[in-house]
């Protein structure tokens, strides 16, 4: 199969192009929104833990300040303080122990029965409670005897005179909130800082996350001088590649059915191309040899003319001038049929002229009339009053309209009518034929214009070949429409020729 040059070009043009620009295109962009929303997601999941740490603080705080007033009451009776703090402890899992300090850190009751600490004083945040008298929290996990990793929440408890009567501690369990938040995102990696920037609660991290400082998203919360920090998910790369790859294929798909139909449409426009090119060909093959062969033919027909002229004159009795009638038949025959061989021929130079179409179609309108009483039909006519001025000649001119309108007549049976129209438009006028007769089949349609084919039995079959070499040569177009068992219209489109404004 031989592969042609514009084939490859339009192959690199239709498929190859637009799958490149297609592929980076859509990889940069699905790449891009793809960052987009895990950036979104990230941001969404740091908010979402930010608000739940402050809420989890703020519960917890709310909830040491109700136990501190009942301790403040009976710090001097501690047997029923043990019982609450138990109490409290165990309805709430968030917490791993409560403990009840002095003013100077020693414990006084706990939920536990076991005691870890006797003295909390060297916590950082006790001492910084005895300086402030507010709510501290550590700033790192501290690990109980038991493994377990809690943080460190105290709350003072006060007299009336706003003095620090003693100390309530809560130990809040680290590993009750790291399983919640991984419920909730059990992928996410993400560390909560504290003031210092050291971290004071890990998820999913390794040193490398730590220590690289790029894609977190970053949440302070409210309630503590800490800072969240979510790590942006990595890119996957196996589900980057599959939906890259589909969006491909099928633009792989689409391009190539494009590419297809083009070149489905440009190889019908080449064959009807090459098929109007061969008719030209063989029309003018036909012709140069029909009007070589016409001219031979026309100089002995002259003299056989003037042979029958005298023996017609020799010879007059009725009998044999029928017969000689007959013969001057035949031979006008013969030279209308030269004549059509010669119009097929090459074309000669020639001297169009304005005609006025209307006009000359009311000069054959008697002509045509008498021609449809003989075949009983009756003619229809709708001709402008004004000049529909035309650059042709007007002999063949009326050739074309005798040839169009006779072949109507015969295509009609009896009462069968003829409607010949002409309409001026802006810059052209058009000449319809209409009649009501037996019509032409879809295959024969597209044969009419061929040298040779009639369906008629005594037709040559160029008639409507001569007919569209007229008209081509006064740069016109003929068309035909029929529909068998309805009628049969043809078309004549014609430029028109303007007066120029002086």
């Amino acid at each position: 199969m031989k592969i042609h040059k514009k084939d490859v070009l339009l192959y690199v043009l239709i498929v190859i192009l637009p799958i490149i620009s297609f592929g980076f295109y859509y990889y940069y962009h699905i790449l891009k929104e793809t960052n987009i929303k895990k950036n979104t997601d990230a941001k969404w999941i740091a908010s979402m833990y930010q608000k739940n740490w402050d809420q989890f603080i703020g519960e917890t705080i709310t909830s040491l300040k109700v136990v501190s007033l009942s301790a403040v009451e009976n710090m001097n009776n501690l047997q029923t303080i043990e019982p609450l703090l138990q109490k409290v402890n165990h309805s709430d899992p968030r917490y791993g122990g409560l403990y009840l300090l002095d003013s100077h850190g020693k414990l006084l009751s706990s939920s536990e029965s076991f005691q870890i600490y006797a003295d909390f004083s060297s916590r950082d945040y006790i001492q910084e409670i005895m300086k402030t008298k507010d709510t501290v929290i550590s700033n790192h996990q501290e690990v109980l005897p038991n493994n377990q990793k809690i943080l460190g929440l105290a709350t003072p408890v006060l007299d009336e005179n706003n003095q620090l009567e003693g100390i309530l501690v809560a130990y809040l369990r680290t590993d009750y909130m790291i399983n919640l938040m991984r419920v909730f995102t059990p992928d996410t990696k993400l560390y909560i800082l504290n003031e210092d920037n050291h971290p004071v609660l890990e998820i999913n991290t390794s040193k490398n996350d730590l220590n690289n400082k790029e894609n977190w998203v970053t949440k302070t919360l409210d309630r503590l001088p800490w800072t969240i920090k979510v790590k942006v998910s990595d890119q996957n790369t196996q589900e980057l590649r599959s939906t890259f790859g589909k969006a491909i294929f099928l633009v792989l798909i689409l391009t190539h059915i494009l590419f297809l139909m083009i070149e489905y449409i440009l190889l019908r426009k080449n064959t009807v191309k090459e098929r109007k090119e061969n008719e030209i060909q063989k029309l003018e093959l036909v012709g140069t040899l029909a009007a070589s062969t016409a001219h031979e033919i026309r100089n002995p027909l002259t003299g056989v003319k003037g042979l029958i002229q005298l023996l017609s004159e020799k010879y007059p009795a009725p009998e044999d001038q029928y017969y000689f009638e007959i013969i001057n038949s035949e031979l006008k025959r013969i030279n209308e049929i030269v004549s059509e061989f010669l119009i097929l021929g090459k074309p000669t130079v020639q001297l169009n002229e304005k005609v006025d179409i209307a006009a000359t179609l009311h000069e054959l309108k008697p002509l045509i009339i008498s021609e449809g009483n003989t075949f009983n039909i009756e003619c229809h006519w709708q001709i402008p009053n004004e000049p529909v001025m035309v650059n042709c000649v007007k002999d063949q001119m009326k050739q074309v309209i005798l040839n169009v309108t006779r072949n109507a007549f015969e295509s009609m049976s009896s009462n069968g009518i003829l409607q010949v129209n002409l309409h001026l438009l802006d810059n052209y006028c058009k000449l319809q034929v209409i009649d009501n007769g037996k019509g032409i089949s879809k295959d024969n349609l597209d044969k009419i214009f061929r040298p040779f084919y009639t369906s008629k039995e005594t037709g040559t079959g160029l008639g409507l070949v001569i007919c569209k070499r007229i008209i081509q040569s006064f740069n016109g177009e003929i068309n035909i429409n029929s529909t068998e068992s309805v009628g049969t219209e043809v078309g004549i489109t014609l430029p028109i020729v303007k007066n120029k404004r002086v």
